[in-house]
């Protein structure tokens, strides 16, 4: 050591800029294991299909009450049946799920 307490300023330096290094690398290792955990992606992936799957038939279905008439109202044109709207959109899952599938 110099007299002047500088050697032990540099050593708490490189003390801390170490720890900064580490704390840095361990956050790369924890992203780049994250990226590389593709089952938890598509996980992640499909609930997020599901979520707006659910959106769309719930806004869909409101639409459908909306336009539904009351009771006694003549009807305007051919209404579309429930079980049409049910088959689409059971078409609709299934081409996600096959296109999907055909992903991984």
């Amino acid at each position: 050591m110099t007299g002047n307490g500088r050697a032990s300023g540099d050593t708490e330096a490189l003390r801390e800029e170490i720890r900064r290094t580490r704390v840095e690398l361990g956050e790369t290792m924890e992203a780049l294991a994250a990226k590389a955990d593709v089952r938890k992606r598509l996980r992640s992936s499909t609930e997020q299909v599901k979520e707006r799957m659910r959106e769309q038939a719930t806004l869909t279905a409101a639409r459908v009450r909306g336009r539904a008439r009351p009771r006694g109202e003549r009807v305007r044109g051919a209404p579309v049946p429930l079980t049409a709207l049910a088959a689409g959109a059971l078409a609709a899952v299934v081409v996600l799920m096959i296109v999907r599938g055909r992903r991984r």
